[in-house]
């Protein structure tokens, strides 16, 4: 939520010009709420690598190497639904701010 605040507050002016020129306020929420996606889903994606590697890593730790470790498909199924539901739950204010401002303020900001 923070980083999507923060792409917000970056790009006032770019969402002013696009409200200017005849974007709808659901145009900018669906591009927000799509960045939100896109990014929430990649940090699953690198999350799933980073367990599975780890989880395989392991193996070679000698103070682990009795421990076996299973990754179900169930568990990544689940890790990578939630991270989904995270990024539209928490993009979502960003994206609402973003569509509610009014292009000439949005205009006037520097």
């Amino acid at each position: 939520m923070n980083i999507m605040l923060v792409s917000v507050s970056e790009r006032i002016r770019e969402i002013g010009i696009r409200m200017a020129i005849g974007a709808q306020k659901i145009d900018i929420l669906v591009q927000f709420l799509f960045e939100a996606v896109v990014l929430s889903i990649a940090g699953g994606f690198l999350g799933i690598l980073l367990g599975f590697g780890t989880s395989k890593l392991l193996r070679f730790i000698p103070m682990f190497a009795s421990i076996t470790t299973i990754v179900s498909p169930g568990s990544v199924l689940l890790a990578f639904g939630f991270s989904a539901f995270v990024g539209i739950f928490f993009g979502y204010y960003p994206a609402k701010k973003a569509a509610r401002m009014d292009p000439i303020e949005a205009l006037r900001y520097e």
